[in-house]
């Protein structure tokens, strides 16, 4: 048997509720391309594997006996199967038909892009933007910091990350590609080494676009290919997930700015979730920010070195 065109790697941690729509909506969604489904479960309490298992038995199903974290579980899967692309999908996704074959046609006539991307819809069809984000800057740290991400939330110059009001509805070049619907080509993606394994879970595929952006790629967005995101769904809750967001922007900022530039980058960001902190104490909104503070042990500084597991 030939080597499939596209391996489609999805990380589960208690999907359970989400795993099965996803996999099933996956065959319209190729229209017609080949590809080799690999699921890498990071030792979930529920059913996740056993679903995958039982209800989909041409997956590749990978169980990890501990939660090896995102990037290094996706890396597990991708070297799992010989394939010309690697796609990166998350299980709390259901891609619309036709949308994946949308996003590899798009890819082979348009190469040199290195990392691709689509359309992102909330359950009720309206766009979720976070297909796709500006890389940090020392500028959009200092606007977090300051409130004026918050306080202009979608504008171009003071929340440049969001990309200000863009709907995602033409092709566009961006500065990252977000990990819950990314393409990437296997040379590519080789070239790289895949995901960078200190970051836990957040961040990685933000790495991933800067690393391919110093070598020259441009990462970039097609709406053709649309998917439903339930964000969240398949990640720890919000104060976790918080958590777990600054340890990889700090990790991102001591990893891509240079030491004088990374270490103001850091100190805005400690500033920002201090000064948020202290408007939810006085306001009674936003607790998250006072937990965020109060567990800042968590994410001071970044994500830690981890040892090396194997999957099994």
């Amino acid at each position: 048997m030939s080597a499939p065109e596209l391996a489609i790697v999805l990380v589960t941690y208690n999907s359970a509720d989400w795993i099965g729509r996803c996999l099933r909506a996956l065959p319209a969604a190729l229209d017609g391309r080949c590809a080799q489904v690999v699921v890498v479960d990071n030792a979930s309490a529920d059913a996740t594997a056993d679903v995958v298992e039982r209800d989909h038995p041409q997956t590749v199903l990978i169980r990890n006996a501990h939660n090896a974290g995102f990037a290094a579980a996706v890396n597990a899967g991708a070297r799992a199967v010989a394939s010309d692309w690697v796609l990166l999908l998350n299980p709390d996704t259901e891609a619309r038909p036709g949308s994946l074959r949308n996003l590899v046609d798009f890819a082979e006539r348009n190469p040199g892009h290195g990392l691709y991307g689509g359309r992102t819809l909330r359950p009720d069809g309206s766009l979720e933007p976070t297909s796709c984000a500006g890389l940090p800057s020392l500028w959009s740290t200092a606007c977090f910091a300051l409130g004026l991400s918050t306080a202009f939330r979608g504008s171009s110059v003071f929340d440049p990350e969001s990309l200000g009001r863009w709907q995602r509805d033409t092709v566009r070049e961006v500065g990252s590609v977000t990990g819950c619907l990314l393409l990437v080509d296997r040379a590519t993606w080789d070239r790289l080494g895949g995901l960078d394994e200190r970051y836990f879970v957040y961040g990685e595929d933000v790495d991933l676009s800067a690393r391919a952006r110093r070598l020259g790629l441009r990462p970039v967005i097609t709406p053709d290919a649309e998917v439903v995101h339930g964000v969240g769904e398949s990640s720890p809750g919000s104060e976790g997930s918080m958590l777990l967001a600054l340890a990889g922007k700090v990790t991102y900022s001591r990893t891509h700015f240079p030491p004088v530039a990374a270490a103001l980058a850091v100190g805005l960001l400690r500033l920002g979730v201090g000064l948020r902190a202290a408007g939810a104490r006085l306001t009674g909104k936003g607790q998250g920010w006072r937990v965020g503070w109060r567990e800042r042990a968590r994410w001071w500084n970044g994500f830690p070195a981890r040892p090396q597991h194997a999957a099994g």
